[in-house]
C-alpha cells in the first residue's frame, strides 16, 4: 500500500468535515463529488447555494448528497458572532466590526478559517485559485499557530522506491514552501512541526536530522552556527522526539556513512525527517528528488497551525485536490 493509499484509507475511517471555499473552480466541484462518493470526508462549500449547483449541474455534477453542505456566509446564522470574534482577534490591528464583517462575508477564505477555528468544520483545503499567501494569510490570521509555536511553515512527504531510506522509503521534507531564511528559533520550530507531521501524516516514530553542509563540525561558518543553535534550543525545549545535528544530506540517511561521519548518533543514518537550513536549499532538494528519483511528493502541506487548514497548488487537478483533502482529515485531533 502506498502511503496516500495508507492515508485515504485512514480519512474514510475518520469521516471529518472539510472546507473547500473554492467552488467556482471546475476542479473543486469534480472533487467533491469524488470525495462524496468514496466516502472520503465530508464537505462544505462556500457560497450562493443556486449558483454553485448549476455551475455543478452545467458539467454533470449533482450535489444533493447529505454529505455535502453548501453555506452562504451572507445568510449564515452565525455571520455576527464570526465577525465579533475575528473583531477581537485583529483589533489591535485596528479591525472594527464593519471591517471583520465585510470580510467574513466576501472572503470565503476568512469564513472557512472561521469556521475551523469555532469547531464548525474540522479542516480546510484552499488554494486552487487563490495565492499560497492569501491561504496563509487566512489561516494564521484566523486559526493562528499552535501552542508554543512561532512559527508556521511547511512540509513535503516524499515517497520515493528507495525503501532503505526514511520510513521504507517515505522522508519529510521541511522547510519547502513558507519561511525564506529561519532563524534558530524559527528552525527549532520547523523541526517540532515536521516530527509532529511524520507521527500524525505517517504513523512514523520521527527521527530528525538537521541539515546542513557540515556533519558534527567538520565546517565552521555562520550558517553552520545556525543548526548547531537550533540544537542547543531544542534541548532546552525538551522535545519528546530524537533530533541531531548538523548534518550532511548523506550522513542523515545512509547508514554507512553515517558510522563513518556521525558514529554516536542515533539519527544519521536513519533519519525520516529533514528539516534543511533554508527555503533554497529545501525547496531545491524536493524538486530534484520528484524528478530524478521518480518519486511522489505531496504538498506543501502547512504545518504549525492549531488545527489543519492546508493549500493546493493553482496548477493542480481533481485527484492532487482529493489527496489534500484527506491528508487534513487525517491531521484532525
Amino acid at each position: 500500500m502506498t502511503v496516500i493509499e495508507n492515508i485515504l484509507e485512514r480519512a474514510k475511517s475518520k469521516l471529518r468535515t472539510i472546507v473547500l471555499p473554492e467552488p467556482e473552480d471546475e476542479r473543486v466541484l469534480r472533487a467533491t463529488e469524488k470525495i462524496i462518493k468514496e466516502k472520503i470526508a465530508k464537505i462544505i462549500l462556500i457560497g450562493d447555494e443556486s449558483e454553485i449547483k448549476e455551475d455543478a449541474k452545467k458539467i454533470g455534477i449533482c450535489l444533493d448528497s447529505d454529505m455535502i453542505t453548501i453555506i452562504n456566509p451572507k445568510k449564515f446564522d452565525k455571520i455576527n458572532e464570526y465577525a465579533e470574534e475575528f473583531t477581537e482577534l485583529r483589533k489591535k490591528r485596528g479591525v472594527i466590526y464593519e471591517d471583520a464583517l465585510r470580510i467574513m462575508t466576501t472572503d470565503s477564505k476568512f469564513f472557512g478559517a472561521m469556521m475551523v477555528r469555532k469547531g464548525d468544520a474540522d479542516g480546510m483545503v484552499a488554494g486552487s485559485v487563490s495565492s499560497t499567501a492569501d491561504v496563509l494569510r487566512a489561516s494564521i490570521q484566523v486559526v493562528k499557530a499552535r501552542e508554543g509555536l512561532k512559527t508556521v511553515s511547511s512540509c513535503f512527504i516524499l515517497e520515493t522506491k528507495a525503501t532503505e531510506y526514511g520510513e521504507n522509503g517515505v522522508i519529510i521534507f521541511s522547510d519547502c514552501g513558507v519561511v525564506p531564511n529561519p532563524d534558530s528559533s524559527q528552525l527549532a520550530d520547523i523541526a517540532e512541526s515536521a516530527a509532529e507531521s511524520a507521527v500524525k501524516l505517517l504513523g512514523a516514530v520521527p527521527k530528525v536530522a538537521l541539515l546542513s553542509f557540515s556533519t558534527m563540525g567538520s565546517a565552521k561558518h555562520e550558517n553552520v552556527d545556525k543548526v548547531t543553535n537550533t540544537l542547543k534550543i531544542l534541548d532546552e525545549r525538551k522535545v519528546d522526539f530524537e533530533y541531531d545535528g548538523e548534518l550532511q544530506g548523506d550522513a542523515a540517511i545512509v547508514p554507512s556513512i553515517a558510522l563513518k561521519k556521525a558514529p554516536y548518533s542515533k539519527v544519521a543514518g536513519n533519519a525520516n525527517v529533514l528539516v534543511f537550513p533554508n527555503l533554497d536549499a529545501g525547496n531545491i532538494a524536493y524538486k530534484l528528488v520528484e524528478r530524478l528519483a521518480k518519486a511522489n511528493a505531496y504538498g506543501p502541506l502547512i504545518q504549525g497551525l492549531s488545527k489543519p487548514i492546508n493549500d493546493l497548488s493553482r496548477g493542480c487537478n481533481v485527484d492532487d485536490i482529493v489527496n489534500v483533502v484527506a491528508i487534513t482529515s487525517i491531521e484532525v485531533e
